[in-house]
């Protein structure tokens, strides 16, 4: 009886965050098709909404740890779910994600990610993309702001383990910049697929930077190592046990 009540509470904060996204995509467009600080507004305000009403209607509270990252710099992030995009997205001022260009034709989600400076990935051809950037960022063109990127590449759900792809080292070398890692526990209760979701304390928690310099591999292993042993303490945090997924 709980868990169908708690299921049908998860159908209905689904159906009103979709809802809430196509109206704010509309009340906002004419803004937002002329003015970025439009689109982050309408952004953040819907970041805003969700994490306000996941807390109320289904009991999921959400935190950030760490220091907030504020300067131009690039974000390694553990990827779990849609919730952790929220997080981030809602705690640092300007964030653009590099994601898949599929979601350029996504209704709303496409025309603001665009508008705020998300850098869309051809699967298959991400050194391609990001040569591009690379070179956007050093003519000036590039808008501003803290690049964010998933080095697993996609949505892993916890306690899988999944190899951490090495076009994150690329950019890490070619930008000069300081890498912020960031780990999760969200997909323990939002999971990548299905309606229910999970009351409980989601977290985000943001890393030491990673200064710039080191070569790839001492990179990729330091990365790795702190965002997946980080992960893992939160999730055990949560009363999930990564070690327990095969």
């Amino acid at each position: 009886m709980a868990y169908g009540w708690r299921w049908l509470r998860s159908l209905i904060f689904s159906i009103q965050i979709y809802l809430a996204m196509a109206v704010l995509g509309i009340v906002f467009l004419p803004w937002a098709a002329f003015s970025r600080r439009g689109a982050f507004m309408a952004c953040k305000l819907y970041c805003r909404w969700v994490l306000w009403t996941a807390r109320w209607m289904i009991g999921l509270r959400a935190e950030v740890r760490g220091e907030v990252p504020t300067d131009e710099v690039m974000i390694a992030a553990k990827h779990q779910s849609f919730l952790d995009i929220l997080i981030i997205f809602h705690a640092v001022p300007a964030a653009k994600f590099i994601m898949k260009r599929e979601l350029l034709w996504t209704p709303v989600i496409g025309q603001y990610a665009y508008r705020i400076g998300c850098v869309p990935v051809n699967r298959g051809k991400r050194g391609l993309a990001i040569k591009k950037m690379v070179e956007d960022v050093a003519s000036g063109t590039q808008l501003p702001g803290q690049l964010v990127i998933y080095p697993q590449g996609t949505r892993v759900a916890p306690g899988v383990k999944t190899p951490y792809k090495a076009g994150t080292a690329a950019l890490y070398n070619q930008l000069g910049q300081a890498c912020v890692p960031a780990a999760t526990n969200a997909g323990v209760f939002w999971p990548r697929r299905g309606i229910y979701r999970k009351p409980g304390l989601a977290v985000v928690e943001f890393l030491p930077p990673i200064a710039p310099g080191l070569d790839r591999e001492r990179f990729m292993a330091r990365l790795e190592g702190e965002v997946e042993a980080v992960s893992d303490q939160l999730m055990r945090e949560s009363g999930f046990e990564p070690d327990g997924v095969r």
